[in-house]
């Protein structure tokens, strides 16, 4: 039996680093994408080299993915799981994020799972059978303020994904949408709009139960039971279930949560 074959990107470093270590640990041969090449083969490194390849891939790129496409088809020929990983991170409010912002955020986080599924869904078409995991964040299900930009592209992750499992229901690929709240990792390396809020987002990591390998554990699990709408952070299930049975009740504590996290910022006068 042939061996089975995963793609991932973003897989240099946080979550994409630990879902190339789990699908690895599972006996799959990795591909694992990113936009710093370095990164991608230090991740090879750590996996133990061949089978595992490192690709170089900007997912905010249209001819980046196609290259990426022809330079993995020139190695395999099948495909079983594709993980759409890579994304970027922002925070502020409507009226804080510019144009610039909602440009570079909806074309990473978004467009570049649109461009990840369009890449390789016919790989998986033509096989009759294999996987897509598309990593959103809870933030595209929370409707939580001052994280406009970053979780209007999750929702639309989101979106994209239910869409797509109807479209592929009956040709053997199955699709799942992976929405964590936060979680220790180096998502906010790259960071761009509120810095008040990047502080309180570093935070949050920092005092998170959940570790990248953790998540990506959850997320083999889930997606292995077929489990389409993955919350692997605890807290936010039960938050995911307030906000479907008791929406009024889920906003008001909503509005809590972001009146106690405000109170928790650095006083902008002191700096």
């Amino acid at each position: 039996m042939a061996q089975a074959r995963a793609l991932i990107t973003g897989a240099g470093s946080g979550l994409g680093r630990a879902l190339a270590q789990r699908y690895a640990r599972a006996g799959y041969a990795v591909a694992c994408a990113d936009i710093r090449l370095e990164r991608a083969e230090e991740a090879v490194a750590e996996l133990g080299g061949a089978p595992h390849l490192a690709l170089e891939v900007d997912v905010g790129d249209d001819a980046s993915f196609a290259e990426l496409n022809r330079a993995l088809a020139s190695q395999w020929d099948s495909l079983d799981v594709v993980i759409n990983n890579a994304g970027v991170a922002s925070g502020g409010g409507l009226l804080e994020a510019d144009m610039a912002e909602w440009q570079w955020m909806l074309n990473i986080n978004l467009l570049g799972v649109v461009r990840g599924c369009r890449e390789f869904t016919p790989w998986l078409v033509r096989q009759g059978r294999g996987r897509i995991i598309n990593v959103a964040s809870f933030a595209g299900l929370a409707g939580a303020p001052n994280i406009m930009s970053y979780g209007v592209a999750k929702a639309g992750v989101v979106m994209l994904s239910e869409q797509l499992r109807a479209e592929l229901h009956r040709k053997g690929v199955q699709v799942s949408v992976v929405c964590p709240s936060f979680f220790k990792t180096n998502l906010a390396e790259n960071w761009r709009g509120n810095p008040k809020m990047k502080e309180v987002a570093l935070n949050l990591m920092e005092r998170a139960h959940e570790s990248a390998a953790n998540i990506a554990d959850s997320v083999f699990d889930q997606a292995a039971r077929d489990v389409f709408l993955i919350l692997p952070t605890k807290a936010e299930r039960l938050r995911w279930r307030l906000k479907r049975f008791l929406p009024e009740f889920y906003f008001k504590q909503l509005l809590k949560m972001g009146q106690v996290r405000a109170m928790a910022r650095p006083n902008e006068s002191t700096g």
